[in-house]
């Protein structure tokens, strides 16, 4: 036996000891009622006079003389009949909302309308839905609750209908009354709307919050139909998700990357769906990590397709303000699989660039669904490629990233979208370091994606000394910062005047002369060991050359790779002794 059953016969005992407290001790009964299990000793006089399907039962069975019926598929149970028969036996009981809906049912089950008895049951609950009820949101969300138990015969007696018109006619003008009591004069005597004050008109958020799925969807239906400002609307969603999903608490948390109850209830998965489906048009009106925070619930939850392209292009349309933690979607595949979900983030970053600009005005299929993309603008492209810089360089250690997939994330945005490659560097470095089993093809792909004529002095002077770096890459290098260098000279000559101090000309001649002759030695070095290394790799197929190779040309620890942040490396100490060198051949021949 469920606790709904074990509910139910408890319900009926108790209902049939009041029973005996307020039927006639003096009159033997002539008739047992049975509902759902519960049974009732009554009298058929005052069942007659009020109930129109009870009459019709004795009087189909007046010649057997019927002293037993039973009451299948009673709405409300052995509890709602309690009350209709104390109405018809003249028993006063209060109507309320946490009642009003099971005797409308009950009333219409047992007929016990006008057209059998003056002023009868169905009327007088009837008239306390419509006066009472239908002007008070608690009581039509109440009421509401009630009718969860009561589907279909709610909805076919409109119960439900009425109760979601009241709501959303109530949120409608509470929100306009807030929206007048904002309106105020400026100094210049112009009437305006203050933001900063507090908007009272949405406290009717929480209240819709224990409303079931279906209905709370009809009734977030009805106030789009009714003109709900979408920000309250976008604020409902969030707290009914958050509220229905509080068992996912690690959904809502983008750090959390553990996976947790893969057998989620067909509950959630509809949930997350109907949200989606009610979300607003208009850009902003819910906070872009709660869109992130429902495409993780819908990966998980393997929720439809439609439901899943639909958030990404939501999420695609406002890239430009998402954050890092935003983008570490979960991978929930099995477990040979990534750690994050690289497919979902490319889709969104394919939709960003695809979007189109002009967002105001515009309804659902031209914001979502364009067929004609045009590009976004160069600021958001700035911020985004920023964000997926930082991205490539979070996912960049999984040792099940395949290359393909990381250029695809790197390749998505166009190519003016990044103004400087640091970021694009430090995140390619990363991946040289974590996969060093790398094939050079492999590298020299990779490092095509770089322009290295992009990046800023210091990351420059880092990948020239980086050995991850396929050679050709570290030649480009060297030949951009010298080209640097050399048009940086020609700038200064160019904007010095004979007037000039003479001594301060001289020293940063000077120092940009020690620049250049410390590239161009740097680089014939470069070409010297390359030349060495091709011939002995013809006589030996050991690597033990190429070895040392790398670690003459070891890196400097721009971006967080030195083993302990006081020491100085090799390549430091050997570029003092280049220094020294230079400065007394420079300042010879000076």
């Amino acid at each position: 036996m469920d606790k709904q059953q074990h509910h139910q016969l408890s319900l009926a005992k108790s209902s049939r000891q009041r029973c005996n407290e307020w039927i006639f001790r003096d009159v033997k009964s002539d008739i047992t009622i049975e509902v759902n299990g519960g049974t009732f000793a009554l009298h058929k006089f005052p069942l007659v006079s009020r109930s129109g399907r009870i009459r019709k039962l004795v009087a189909e069975h007046r010649d057997s003389d019927i002293s037993r019926v039973e009451l299948l598929n009673l709405p409300g149970g052995a509890e709602t009949f309690e009350l209709a028969a104390k109405f018809c036996y003249g028993i006063n009981f209060e109507i309320t909302s946490s009642n009003v809906a099971q005797l409308c049912c009950v009333s219409d089950y047992l007929e016990m309308t006008e057209e059998f008895s003056k002023d009868n049951l169905g009327s007088r609950a009837e008239e306390y839905l419509e006066s009472i009820v239908c002007k008070n949101l608690e009581m039509c969300v109440e009421v509401l609750q009630q009718c969860e138990n009561l589907l279909p015969l709610a909805d076919e007696l409109k119960i439900v209908s009425r109760c979601i018109d009241a709501i959303a006619s109530k949120a409608c003008a509470e929100q306009i009354a807030s929206s007048f009591s904002r309106l105020e004069y400026s100094s210049s005597g112009r009437l305006h709307m203050n933001r900063q004050a507090k908007c009272d008109g949405d406290w009717w958020i929480e209240d819709l919050s224990v409303i079931r799925i279906d209905l709370y969807q009809r009734v977030m239906t009805a106030m789009k139909c009714r003109g709900v400002r979408p920000e309250s609307i976008g604020a409902s969603l969030v707290n009914y998700a958050q509220k229905e999903l509080t068992k996912k608490s690690s959904l809502w948390n983008p750090s959390g990357h553990t996976k947790i109850d893969l057998l989620s209830t067909d509950h959630e998965r509809l949930v997350v769906e109907t949200i989606v489906s009610l979300l607003p048009v208009e850009k902003l009106a819910v906070p872009i990590t709660f869109l992130f925070g429902l495409l993780r619930s819908a990966v998980m939850l393997d929720c439809s397709i439609a439901c899943r392209l639909d958030l990404e292009r939501r999420i695609g349309s406002q890239l430009d303000i998402a954050t890092l933690d935003d983008l570490l979607i979960p991978s929930f595949r099995h477990a040979g699989d990534t750690l994050f979900d690289v497919d979902t983030v490319q889709r969104i970053l394919v939709n960003f660039s695809q979007q189109d600009d002009s967002e105001d005005d515009m309804d659902d299929a031209s914001v979502f669904e364009s067929d004609s993309p045009h590009s976004p603008s160069q600021g958001a492209l700035f911020k985004v490629s920023k964000l997926v810089d930082n991205y490539l360089a979070e996912i960049a250690p999984d040792a099940n990233l395949k290359l393909a997939k990381f250029m695809a994330i790197a390749e998505t945005l166009p190519t003016h979208a990044r103004t400087i490659h640091d970021g694009l560097y430090r995140a390619i470095d990363i991946y040289l370091k974590a996969h060093q089993g790398l094939p050079d093809a492999d590298k020299k792909k990779l490092c095509k994606l770089i322009d290295f004529q992009k990046l800023s002095q210091e990351a420059g002077a880092h990948a020239a000394q980086n050995e991850r770096l396929p050679l050709q890459s570290i030649v480009q290098v060297l030949y951009f910062e010298q080209l640097r260098l050399r048009n940086a000279f020609s700038a200064l000559s160019a904007a010095m005047s004979p007037k000039d101090n003479y001594a301060s000309l001289r020293r940063e001649n000077r120092e940009l002369k020690l620049e250049l002759a410390r590239m161009r030695m740097r680089l014939n070095d470069l070409e010297k060991e390359h030349v060495c290394m091709k011939r002995d790799m013809a006589k030996s197929s050991s690597r033990k050359f190429m070895s040392s190779f790398t670690k003459k040309i070891g890196g400097l620890s721009l971006f967080g790779h030195s083993s302990s942040r006081g020491s100085s490396s090799p390549s430091r100490q050997s570029y003092r002794t280049d220094s020294k060198v230079i400065e007394r051949t420079c300042a010879s021949t000076d």
